[in-house]
């Protein structure tokens, strides 16, 4: 009204699509992209572990890659990393974390391959260490299993059996076949380990800004697309609400 008045007209929209930055560096909010069930996990998994048994039983030289594969994608799961991030790693990148002695060498993994965002280099953060299952699985791989690729000398965490750094492509390609081997969808992907990370330290209770830093996202809101949740973690919810409204009007009354 005052405007009107003074200047003849009212205040006009400043900002639109046409001006405004669009979160576009870290959205990986693909419909086709979900969590794995727990269900799928112990599927995914358990056909790890059958490929490791099958070349044993055979005699194949495959088992040590059979075993590789079961470490990186457990490692992959168990601190929420990207395709790119994890074939990155160094053994160097493993870290003690000062308030979390008992997980030893490996309280820490420093991630220095992350996503870029638009117009910058890869993104840098640390991850800690949530699962003591994780740190079994990479000492395990680290002292038994990486000697055997007979490249002491080379940084990288996970080799190829010619001694040099696992590809993304790799990755995608030993999913697939793994994924097919346990009768799982089509349509899940390495990524969905990622998603699988996210719902599952929401559904055990860690808060929201700790999980958006763990996975490196920039905005609250990409790492809400990772959430599905289920439905007994969601009935908890109701529940607790519930019960804290009706303790709330009983202290009233």
């Amino acid at each position: 009204m005052i405007c009107e008045r003074e200047f003849g007209r009212g205040p006009g929209q400043l900002f639109g699509e046409r001006n405004l930055v669009a979160h576009l560096d870290d959205f990986e909010g693909d419909p086709r992209r979900r969590p794995l069930t727990v269900d799928e996990l112990e599927a995914f998994f358990g056909a790890c572990e059958a490929r490791i048994a099958a070349c044993r039983a055979r005699g194949r030289k495959g088992s040590l890659q059979a075993w590789r594969d079961q470490a990186l994608f457990k490692v992959k799961f168990a601190w929420g990393l990207r395709r790119a991030e994890v074939a990155m790693l160094d053994i160097c990148d493993f870290r003690p974390a000062g308030k979390l002695p008992e997980f030893g060498a490996y309280g820490q993994v420093h991630v220095r391959y992350g996503k870029a965002k638009r117009g910058g280099g890869p993104q840098r953060r640390t991850v800690l260490t949530v699962f003591d299952w994780a740190v079994e699985v990479i000492e395990q791989y680290v002292s038994e299993i990486r000697p055997s690729f007979g490249c002491p000398e080379h940084p990288a965490v996970f080799l190829t059996e010619r001694g040099t750094r696992i590809a993304v492509g790799y990755i995608n390609e030993r999913f697939a076949e793994i994924r097919d081997e346990a009768g799982l969808p089509q349509q899940l992907t390495p990524h969905c380990l990622r998603h699988s990370y996210v719902t599952h330290l929401a559904e055990q209770g860690w808060a929201a800004q700790f999980i958006q830093d763990q996975v490196g996202h920039s905005h609250a809101a990409t790492t809400a697309i990772y959430l599905s949740v289920g439905d007994d973690f969601k009935d908890r919810l109701v529940r607790a609400a519930i019960d804290e409204q009706l303790a709330e009007l009983a202290a009233v009354r």
